[in-house]
């Protein structure tokens, strides 16, 4: 802030403050005690002194300056000059809820929240999707805008609108920290359903273990209702599409794991709904096709069995220009040689996590 003090006045300094909290002139004027245009006429020298643009690049010059701390300003003058740390106000159960197992979304109180353009949401996503660890700002760059960054960096506006947005009830304070190495999401502050996600994976895990088929079933489907559509549909940047291939195979294979199981406790009709459902969305994907004729040949529909073999066997050669795996081939060979209702151990594995 050494420059910006040497090349400013102090009522400057206030002008530049309260202009990076993004208060207007109107509001800037009423607080300061001075007129508006004299907030106009100190607006335009800071921008002459600092050989600043415009007002969205002085807004940037108070983050990057460290004359706007995020969460203080002037509407927050009358606060406790010393205000305890976000996660101490903390209310036991988070009042702000972020989706991204789907169209990113957020809500506080039950309400939802409009978070902005895309490049925006794609900031916050980035955020949720750090596990409660700090996100630096070229981290955040990379992320949103891989190798076209924006030519002047936007990142402090973005978080800055995103806090206004996400503050807890009424207090000053929003679930987004900041310190000298990047921003993250208050550690309780904020409810993100891929962390519950991980949650019931980790359960399922632990059932999958004991052999709890039920459990194994069950948890399966609490994690399974999460998602809400393609996660992050929509979002612009790197991260976004690498997490919408990630957390959608993660999706199937939580699928794949619940029907194996659906199998083993011999509920049949209900692992081929989800089955043919799971092959529709996913044509080339080899396990779900074994898995849906191990069912149907379970079910007494040997011949419906085979009919997917063919059909699975036509889209690899038609999109890929490959003959089926062995393990298809596999399944395809113990149901053609046979009438019987074959175990498990007759057919390859195809359980995958």
């Amino acid at each position: 802030m050494s420059t910006t003090a040497t090349m400013l006045g102090h009522q400057e300094r206030e002008v530049l403050h309260a202009v990076g909290c993004g208060l207007r002139d109107d509001e800037i004027a009423a607080d300061l005690a001075i007129p508006e245009d004299a907030v106009a006429g100190h607006l335009a020298r800071i921008l002459a002194r600092l050989g600043l643009r415009d007002r969205a690049a002085a807004i940037v010059h108070a983050f990057d300056c460290g004359l706007v701390v995020p969460g203080r300003g002037p509407r927050t003058r009358t606060a406790s000059p010393s205000p305890s740390p976000v996660a101490a106000r903390t209310p036991a159960v988070p009042t702000v809820r972020i989706s991204v197992l789907g169209p990113l979304r957020a809500w506080r109180d039950g309400r939802p929240l409009n978070l902005g353009h895309l490049r925006q949401q794609s900031v916050l996503a980035a955020l949720a999707l750090g596990g409660g660890r700090t996100v630096s700002r070229q981290e955040l760059l990379d992320a949103v805008w891989g190798m076209e960054p924006p030519l002047t960096n936007v990142v402090p506006v973005y978080i800055y609108r995103l806090r206004k947005t996400l503050r807890l009830g009424d207090s000053p304070d929003s679930v987004i920290e900041h310190d000298r190495c990047g921003y993250r999401l208050a550690p309780g502050a904020v409810h993100v359903d891929v962390a519950r996600m991980e949650e019931l994976l980790t359960e399922v895990g632990r059932a999958h273990r004991a052999g709890e088929a039920t459990e194994v079933v069950r948890l399966s489907s609490q994690a399974l209702e999460l998602f809400r559509g393609e996660p992050l549909a929509g979002l612009p940047g790197p991260l976004a599409e690498l997490e919408r291939l990630r957390l959608a195979e993660r999706r199937v294979a939580v699928m794949q794991r619940k029907v194996e199981w659906q199998l083993r406790l011999g509920r049949h009709l209900e692992a081929i709904d989800e089955l043919f459902a799971l092959s529709a969305a996913y044509p080339l994907n080899e396990p779900v096709a074994a898995m849906l004729m191990r069912a149907l040949h379970r079910s007494g529909r040997r011949t419906d069995a085979l009919t997917v073999f063919a059909r699975a066997r036509r889209r690899l050669a038609d999109d890929l220009g490959v003959a089926p795996s062995r393990m298809l081939r596999r399944t395809y060979e113990v149901i053609r040689q046979g009438d019987h209702h074959p175990s498990a151990a007759d057919f390859p594995a195809v359980d995958r996590w």
